[in-house]
């Protein structure tokens, strides 16, 4: 697809070199290099951005991942055999603010098309705490491990979702006229999936006996807002931080003034985190997917049948019918 056939730096070629990578071949949903196919070349972050476009681009695109299934994406660093992909490839599709090592190379990358998941929709700064207020407690402490920022987690809402999706389809049509009539018309189909995704999540959880839940990771403060929840985490946005002793009695003594339930933890992290807190409140577990990759581990093969396990989870949790 790429007509124009960029040359890959010297620079990067040496490196892959160095590194004993053969020749660059392309693997639709691997992480293998996107090469010079037929179709149209995308590079996705990680697998929300690589779900949307092989689900918006359909037989027409040819889609490679720079995350691979079970790695934690906020980690990535990218490599110089990714490097060449993106050099190689005619879009980058990815989340600025959430894996700086692909903000980088995108800035770096001479690539046309760059599109960029985060100015399709808004973005909100989070905290420890989203969505309200929990019950009145202990909040001698409050802040203490407070990390706000830009929350990146925008593809736990469906609607936002489906905002990104509606942008992304926009942006494939206009890089690829031929077949902007297919691309409009898979967006359609799955914004329409993704607007019957935030119904079940409205009546799923609308008769909750509780509104706070507890996870380990900041990830679910849009989803909390959409459906008037609030989350407590243990960590802020990064999900390998350690809290401090004196949050985990605040969220112990909350659980008990809010009747919490169940502490949340998620597949690509280690649950030891999760498992403490609920070990010291009596508390129990259970998994609350953040959808950053699907592993064997996952609650589901694709993006919606993860998010209705969430659902699942979240009304178990919630006491909700």
């Amino acid at each position: 697809m790429n007509v124009r056939r960029r040359l890959i730096p010297a620079a990067a070629v040496l490196a892959v070199t160095a590194l004993g990578i053969g020749t660059l071949s392309a693997c639709s949903g691997g992480t293998a290099v996107a090469a010079n196919t037929a179709k149209f070349d995308v590079v996705a972050s990680f697998y929300p951005m690589a779900f949307l476009a092989e689900r918006i681009g359909g037989e027409h695109v040819n889609v490679t991942t720079l995350t691979s299934p079970g790695q934690e994406p906020h980690d990535l660093e990218i490599s110089p055999r990714q490097i060449a992909s993106l050099e190689e490839s005619d879009a980058v599709l990815y989340l600025k603010g959430l894996q700086p090592s692909v903000d980088d190379a995108v800035a770096q990358s001479p690539v046309d098309v760059k599109i960029d998941a985060a100015s399709l929709t808004s973005l909100e700064e989070h905290g420890t705490e989203v969505g309200g207020h929990a019950a009145e407690h202990d909040d001698s402490h409050a802040g203490e491990d407070e990390e706000t920022g830009k929350d990146p987690h925008i593809w736990l809402d469906p609607v936002r979702y489906a905002q990104v999706a509606e942008g992304v389809g926009k942006a494939f049509g206009k890089a690829d006229p031929e077949h902007a009539a297919d691309y409009a018309k898979n967006t359609a189909a799955l914004v329409k999936q993704l607007t019957g995704l935030n119904t079940e999540f409205e009546n799923g959880l609308a008769d909750a006996k509780s509104k706070v839940f507890i996870t380990t990771h900041a990830a679910f403060g849009y989803l909390a807002e959409r459906y008037g929840l609030t989350e407590e985490a243990v960590a802020g946005l990064d999900p390998e931080a350690e809290p401090s002793a004196a949050r985990i009695r605040d969220l112990e003594n909350m659980a008990r003034a809010d009747g919490v339930t169940t502490v949340f933890y998620e597949t690509l992290v280690s649950d030891k985190t999760a498992k403490t807190v609920a070990g010291d409140a009596g508390l129990k577990t259970d998994v609350l997917d953040p959808l950053e990759g699907i592993t064997d581990q996952s609650r589901g093969k694709d993006y919606f049948a993860v998010q209705r396990a969430n659902l699942k989870a979240l009304q178990q949790a919630l006491g909700a019918k």
